[in-house]
């Protein structure tokens, strides 16, 4: 039997899910900012709300996915957020990539008002949502965990605890540490390549045969052979999200060498106008048409 579902946060990511949701035979109310995504959503058989705290109203578990912190308080705790609605009881999962300090806390305010969180960042772009190849991290209380896992297990190859608030976040931004700077590195081996005379596909099959073999591969080397540039993960957010990995680790005594440097050649990118594109597009940098 359905759910009564919320979805705060109808972009890239959250309409999918949601539209993949309604196919498990679940009812979602959405809310965004932007009536351009409400309305996709009432196409594809979804029902808008006027704030975060009408979707709260309307169901049982709600769910968000959103850019900044700021988005996040507002929609929790603003005048019109979900604590707002004054339903005790109701189960909020936060899907956004933030601070896993940032979501403990935010774990632990919703507590006091009755509302329990699971911090459910995802792996995979939007592309594998529809695919259901993306994977859950949940942090929270394990019986909370269990209540949304059988909702979670069909939209993704994997739904998987990791313990207490804020190990969600904290496993993607681990994840998000090795995606980000691998994807500089395809660069400069691609760059590299193409300059000492080695052909794509020469490349391509020798990369898929040995130690490099892997989704990273397949799914980052073809987007840089062709230069396709149209946006899955923007280079805005492997900045935002390399920044987090930053900060973890000092928060953890530990000096990283490889994610800074790498980040440098995404803030590059995102200086040159860039931000936007799809974060392949780092392979430009190396070939220096920033500076052009």
């Amino acid at each position: 039997m359905g759910e009564k579902l919320g979805m705060i946060g109808l972009g890239k990511m959250g309409l999918p899910l949601s539209r993949q949701m309604m196919a498990d035979g679940h009812e979602i109310v959405g809310y965004d900012i932007d009536p351009a995504r409400m309305k996709m959503l009432e196409e594809e058989g979804g029902r808008p709300a006027a704030s975060a705290k009408e979707v709260a109203e309307q169901s049982d578990i709600t769910f968000s996915i959103l850019l900044k912190p700021e988005h996040i308080e507002e929609n929790t705790f603003g005048p019109k957020g979900i604590v707002a609605a004054g339903k005790k009881g109701l189960i909020h999962v936060e899907m956004s990539t933030m601070e896993p300090s940032f979501q403990a806390g935010l774990a632990e305010r919703l507590a006091a008002e009755g509302v329990e969180m699971l911090d459910a960042p995802i792996s995979g772009s939007h592309n594998r949502v529809d695919t259901r190849t993306i994977s859950f991290m949940v942090g929270g209380r394990k019986e909370v965990f269990e209540r949304v896992k059988p909702i979670l297990d069909p939209l993704a190859a994997d739904a998987a605890h990791t313990g207490p608030s804020g190990t969600g976040a904290t496993m993607k931004v681990v994840t998000n540490l090795f995606v980000n700077s691998c994807t500089a590195l395809f660069a400069e081996l691609i760059v590299v390549g193409e300059r000492a005379g080695l052909s794509h596909e020469i490349m391509e099959h020798c990369l898929s045969k040995g130690s490099v073999q892997g989704s990273m591969l397949s799914q980052t080397a073809p987007r840089m052979f062709e230069r396709d540039f149209a946006p899955r993960g923007a280079v805005e957010i492997f900045v935002k999200d390399m920044g987090l990995a930053i900060k973890l680790a000092e928060e953890h005594g530990v000096e990283l060498a490889v994610v800074p440097a790498a980040r440098k050649m995404f803030e590059r990118a995102e200086a040159a106008g860039w931000g936007k594109d799809d974060a392949s597009r780092v392979i430009e940098v190396y070939e220096g048409k920033d500076m052009q």
